[in-house]
This record gives structure tokens, C-alpha cells and sequence, in this order.
């Protein structure tokens, strides 16, 4: 009698591209190693790859709710045979996360990016270094008597999120700059400030590349400070220069356009060689056309609201009476001191009040005279003009000297990446459908493996991408963007969402599984396989 066979779909989607990502940078092996052996089913490593998956997977899910989550999904497949959806309890990913947090978040993320860049050869000379906050739900602290004292603070901050009602941690992150990968990440304080933690996070960077060549680092004019710069002597920098400070701002006024030269489209620049905090280095002063029409805009704008203000208060000027004539010309001093761009054009008029009212008499004596203010209030064309010498100019710094190895106009062009690199990984880190949006662990120091395990995602998210896009130049293929139009340069998100509908059909016979097929891959989705390496194939059962 023939055996009665029984037929089983899951979901795979785009997680085999994530899952392949994983197993070839040894994601899960690595963890487990520097974690060390635990005793449980799921290791440490496994709980972290599957949580990546829960992140990666854009559901919105909470982590407690990982067995729901892995369900309909083709566990031993994604993370390793023998597995089950309810192996992945709240219990096992806590743990995991103590056990992250005890071997040294920081470290565990550095190791596993180091080993990425070798796996996939990549070499970076420019990293860029930013940080931002995550803003968190509940209290914190003050009833946890267990707490590490070596802990992060989760506590109130600078907020990033425009959310100060609302405590926070603060993750700071190094990226390559070509290729947006994180290739350092520590999670500090939430009262955190860059001006204190951006050197040391140079340094530590520096300390783990050992005898490696050391990249250029870029960063905001948090980096620049003479204390920092002396804590950063031995590696080479690419900052702003901080406009508060006296020498930037004398430059910024009195460097025209008319001085500068022809940088890149749009942006025109000028060097000067500086000693600040006895480090020689190299300024540039760039003037950017765009950010002039742009600030100029702002300023206009700036004046009217101004100007709206400053003839409220000069009415209620004008209805006061004076003593004496110098009281209302100081009255006046005070006004103009008060406004950036007006001041009052103003005269001091005499009141004078007889004993009785109506037309006084040839021979009759004032009994007081007081004085009161007239005129309006007016553009200080002087203060205009001053402020529009700074609009769209800015200074870029750095402590490599020779020109024929950093250009101004490579300075610019390094300086400016930061907008599709570390920000941008920031960007992803805080999309709303990414599970850490909102954080509600309790615990500081799961927070901590939980922050640096978003780290972990956006690596393994930034390797899929790269590696497509470098597969379809090489290649001279094209991915149809969401127009529907070719690319060589598809986000990752938008090849994701290509993937959905893509299940996997397990033919069982009795408990013995005896086939396996995966459904509705189209043209699109072969073409992909064929451009990522043989561990996403296999996720896929896809044989070239």
C-alpha cells in the first residue's frame, strides 16, 4: 500500500538572500565562537541570525513574538536543520542577548565586519564617523538594583528623534565610505556627546586595525576640538572646521568667491595652511552655489519674521516717555543691539505739558517736558551685507599636507559622501518598519546587544547590496527599478519587494521529508540568483 504523502508551503521571500549573506561571512560561527559554547538548542549565533531575520524581514514584529514570526518559514533552511519556530522563545533571545552583552558588543560587531571585508575583499581608505540616538519607551534604572554598573545610561540626551520628552541611548558607527558598510559600532549613554566620544572612537577603531594601514577619517565638526585633534594625532582626518570658532569665521567673511577656484559644479574653493592646537594642517574654504541660494532664502525669511517682531516692540517704544533726551537715545542703543539685520530710524522729539489745557499763552512756562521716540524701523543694510558675505561657504580640514595625495577637491568630495554612508545607514537603522524603531527591552544591557545586532543587519543589508550592484556592472546586466525602467544601482528594499510570493514546497512522506521545490520564481528572480554567491543559491535550492 502506497504511503500517504503530504504537502507543505512556507514563505522564503528575500530571506534567502539574507540568510546566503549570513552564512557567507560565518555570521552565526563567529559569534559562537568569541560567545563561547552555551547549553542550550539554539546557540547564541543561531538566535542572532534569526533575529536579523525578524529585522530584515520588515514585518514590524516584536521579538517576542519570534516563533509566531518563524511559523510559516522554512527554518532549517534559513538558520540550521533540527530547528523549530518555538526553539526561538523570548527565553533563548534574552539569554542570547545577555550572552552578546557579556562578550563585549562592540568587539563581537568589529570581529564580524573585519571578517566580512575579508570575505568579499574590500578595502576602504575614506571611513566616515557619526553617531545618532534611539529614543526608548518606560523607565530605566532607577528600580533595576541588578544593573551593570558598567552599563550604558539610558537616560535623557540631545535628541536626534525630536524627542526629548523621551530617554535614549546613543549609537555611534564607522562606515566605509564606497560601499556604506559599518565597519565599527559601540553603543554609549544617552547623554552622550560627540564632542567627547569622537576621538575615543577613533582610537579604539585604530587599536582593532592593529598593524593595518589606517583609512582617513571623516567626520562633523563635533570631531574638531584642539583635544581631539591631540588625541588624534597619529592617524590622518577630514573634519569641519566648527564655525565658532574666530579664525573660521574671519575666513568665511572675508574669503569672496571671486578669490576661489572652480572645485566641482556648483562648488568653488580656496586653501590656506593653519596651526591650530600645534597641529599644522590644511583649510578649505568652500563656497557652495546652491547652499547660498538655500541659505539665502532662509535669511530673507529670517528678516521678515524679524522685522514682524521688532516694529511690535519699537510701538511700545514710541508710547513711552522719556526723562531725559539721553534716556531715549539709550533706549534706542539698547533696541538696535537687540536685532541682527534693523534698526530704528529714530528722533528724539520733545513733550512739553502746560497747567492748563488748550493753546497756551505767549508769556506762559511749560510745568514738565519729557521726551518720546519717533520714526520706523528699518534693513540695517550694513548687518545685510555682512551676513550674506558667510551664506553658502563652510571649512573642511584636514591634517594630510600633501596635495597630490588629498586634493581640495578630493577634500570636498570625501567630506560631502557622508550624506550616502554613514547617514545614510542611519537612515535605514530608524525606517519605521525596522524592529528597533521603538525600543522596549527593560534591561540596558540587552538594549546594548540589540543596538549593536541593528548594526549587524544594516552590514549584512549593505553586503547584498553591494554585491549586486558590483554583479550587474561587471556584468552589464540591469535590475528594473520600481518605474520599471533598467538599473545597475537597485536598492536593496526594492529587490526585497521583488522577492515576495516566493514559497518553498516540502513533499513529506509520513516524517520523512522526500522533495523539496521552490514556487514562483520568475525570469527577475533567476537573473538575481545567478549574480549572488553559491550560499544564496542554495538558500533558493537553485542549481546554476
Amino acid at each position: 500500500m502506497e504511503k500517504e504523502q503530504r504537502y507543505e508551503t512556507q514563505r522564503l521571500d528575500h530571506l534567502g538572500i539574507v540568510a546566503g549573506i549570513s552564512q557567507e561571512i560565518e555570521l552565526a560561527e563567529l559569534i559562537d565562537k568569541r560567545v563561547g559554547k552555551v547549553e542550550r538548542k539554539v546557540s547564541c549565533g543561531q538566535a542572532v541570525q534569526a533575529m536579523i531575520l525578524n529585522a530584515l524581514g520588515f514585518s514590524s514584529r516584536a521579538l517576542y513574538l519570534m516563533p509566531d514570526y518563524l511559523r510559516n518559514k522554512p527554518v532549517d533552511i534559513l538558520i540550521s536543520p533540527g530547528l523549530q519556530p518555538d526553539d526561538f522563545n523570548d527565553d533563548t533571545l534574552g539569554r542570547s542577548l545577555d550572552d552578546l552583552y557579556k562578550t563585549g558588543v562592540t568587539e563581537i560587531f568589529a570581529e564580524v565586519a573585519s571578517n566580512a571585508l575579508r570575505v568579499y575583499e574590500i578595502e576602504h581608505e575614506f571611513v566616515h564617523l557619526d553617531s545618532s540616538s534611539f529614543h526608548l519607551h518606560g523607565k530605566y534604572g532607577a528600580d533595576d538594583e541588578e544593573e551593570d554598573p558598567q552599563a550604558i545610561q539610558v537616560t535623557y540626551g540631545y535628541s536626534r528623534d525630536h524627542r526629548p520628552d523621551l530617554k535614549q541611548v546613543i549609537a555611534q558607527i564607522i562606515t566605509s565610505q564606497n560601499s556604506a558598510l559599518p565597519v565599527w559600532l559601540e553603543v554609549l549613554s544617552g547623554n552622550s556627546s560627540d564632542k567627547d566620544t569622537f576621538a575615543n572612537s577613533v582610537t579604539a577603531y585604530c587599536q582593532h586595525l592593529g598593524e593595518a594601514s589606517k583609512p582617513y577619517f571623516v567626520m562633523d565638526s563635533a570631531g574638531y576640538s584642539a583635544s581631539n585633534l591631540k588625541t588624534m594625532e597619529k592617524v590622518l582626518w577630514l573634519t569641519r572646521v566648527p564655525e565658532t570658532l574666530t579664525e573660521a569665521q574671519r575666513l568665511v567673511r572675508e574669503t569672496s568667491q571671486e578669490n576661489m577656484q572652480e572645485l566641482s559644479t556648483g562648488y568653488f574653493g580656496k586653501e590656506v595652511t593653519i596651526m591650530y592646537a600645534e597641529i599644522e594642517q590644511r583649510w578649505l574654504v568652500v563656497y557652495s552655489e546652491a547652499a547660498y541660494l538655500r541659505e539665502l532664502q532662509s535669511l530673507e525669511k529670517a528678516q521678515a519674521r524679524e522685522l514682524a517682531q521688532a516694529e511690535k516692540q519699537w510701538r511700545k517704544l514710541c508710547q513711552q516717555e522719556y526723562q531725559c533726551e539721553a534716556d531715549a537715545e539709550g533706549a534706542v542703543k539698547v533696541f538696535n543691539q537687540h536685532w541682527k539685520y534693523h534698526q530704528g530710524a529714530t528722533q528724539v522729539e520733545p513733550v512739553t505739558r502746560y497747567a492748563h489745557p488748550g493753546r497756551p499763552p505767549a508769556t506762559a512756562k511749560p510745568e514738565s517736558v519729557t521726551y518720546h521716540l519717533t520714526g520706523v524701523v528699518v534693513a540695517s543694510s550694513e548687518k545685510l551685507e555682512k551676513a550674506k558675505k558667510t551664506l553658502g561657504k563652510f571649512i573642511i580640514a584636514t591634517n594630510e599636507l600633501d596635495p597630490d595625495r588629498l586634493s581640495p577637491q578630493a577634500m570636498l568630495e570625501h567630506y560631502t559622501a557622508q550624506g550616502i554612508s554613514v547617514e545614510r545607514g542611519f537612515r535605514f537603522l530608524k525606517d519605521p518598519l525596522f524592529f528597533a524603531h521603538s525600543l522596549f527591552l527593560k534591561k540596558p544591557e540587552r538594549i546594548m546587544a540589540l543596538v549593536m545586532l541593528m548594526g549587524l543587519a544594516l552590514l549584512i543589508y549593505a553586503l547584498a547590496e553591494r554585491q549586486l550592484r558590483q554583479a550587474l556592472a561587471q556584468s552589464e546586466q540591469t535590475f528594473p527599478n520600481q518605474k520599471g525602467k533598467p538599473s545597475q544601482t537597485p536598492t536593496m528594499r526594492w529587490v526585497f519587494q521583488t522577492f515576495e510570493g516566493i514559497d518553498v514546497l516540502s513533499i513529506w512522506q509520513q516524517d520523512q521529508l522526500i522533495g523539496r521545490q521552490v514556487l514562483n520564481l520568475r525570469p527577475v528572480h533567476v537573473q538575481t540568483l545567478h549574480l549572488f554567491g553559491q550560499a544564496v543559491q542554495n538558500c533558493y535550492l537553485f542549481d546554476p
